[in-house]
């Protein structure tokens, strides 16, 4: 009935996936290994995607040793997939009638202080071309919020420092403006003027963010600037993605919109802004049982 091999449906749902919804590589990457590893489960039982039922696909998804966001996201790429089969009528079962989402604890961001953000941003030597570098890059990702792929993708084209605002493209290809703030511009404007011409020797790149090979700045090493300043301070495991829960976190510590920190942090549901208000809820909590007399 099926010319094609599981391997072939995966190959093309990956490819509307790229074509239609614009899913970055990393997403992609994530769904051929929980499919590959889906249809290896399935078979032991000698079955593929075709002709297994619930049980059997059931017992692929939710092996007891993985952890549950691991199972959620392999059911989510089988519903992909199974979409994709009635999209283009091809005749299966429908073993996912009964298979319900595993339950996810709802996981806080760890409290990052603002005095320990202060620290971080007073690390780099600014006297120095990468410090100078390193400051304005930790200084434009705390007063934006931005992630580290939207950071070191930065072109000059996208700032706009007498507007004090820069654009930024985050997932699915969505647009966004975010203000600067004047201490992210000052040190922007530094970098661009004394370092950034130092890095690149005269060799021209649109990049903001450039590394001593002349080129942009990788993710990794944007990891590691984040990383070599924080343990510098004392503070363990801190990652660009942890310094954007600060950003979102402190934002709602000093009363701002959840709708105002949902547009600013790119999120397209504002269930997933809504983590912030407990994580600002669990800090007041913290607060209250150190100062309060009756806590």
């Amino acid at each position: 009935m099926n010319a094609l091999t599981p391997a072939d449906y995966i190959d093309l749902l990956l490819e509307q996936l790229w074509l239609q919804d614009r899913l970055s590589q990393n997403t992609l990457d994530a769904y051929r290994r929980d499919l590959q590893k889906i249809h290896d489960r399935l078979l032991v039982h000698k079955v593929d995607w075709f002709n297994c039922d619930g049980v059997q696909l059931g017992e692929a998804l939710f092996k007891n040793e993985e952890k549950p966001t691991s199972q959620a996201r392999a059911l989510s790429a089988c519903k992909r997939l199974y979409n994709y089969f009635n999209e283009q009528e091809l005749k299966h079962q429908e073993p996912l009638f009964y298979l319900q989402r595993p339950k996810i604890g709802r996981s806080l961001p760890p409290i990052i202080t603002e005095a320990q953000v202060d620290a971080l941003l007073e690390a780099p030597d600014v006297d120095d071309v990468h410090g100078l570098r390193d400051k304005a890059l930790l200084e434009m990702m705390y007063a934006t919020g931005m992630r580290v792929s939207e950071a070191i993708n930065l072109e000059l084209s996208h700032l706009d420092l007498q507007q004090g605002v820069v654009s930024t493209v985050g997932k699915g290809d969505k647009q966004r403006l975010i203000p600067l703030g004047e201490e992210a511009c000052e040190w922007l404007e530094a970098y661009l003027l004394h370092s950034r011409p130092m890095l690149l020797k005269q060799k021209p790149c649109d990049f903001v963010f450039v590394s001593q090979k002349r080129v942009g700045m990788t993710r990794q090493l944007a990891w590691q600037i984040v990383d070599k300043y924080a343990t510098q301070i004392g503070i363990e495991n801190l990652s660009p993605h942890k310094l954007r829960h600060a950003f979102a976190t402190h934002l709602v510590n000093h009363g701002a919109d959840l709708r105002v920190v949902q547009m600013l942090l790119g999120h397209a549901d504002i269930n997933t802004t809504q983590i912030y208000t407990h994580v600002a809820n669990v800090r007041l909590k913290h607060l209250i049982d150190q100062h309060h007399p009756r806590a």
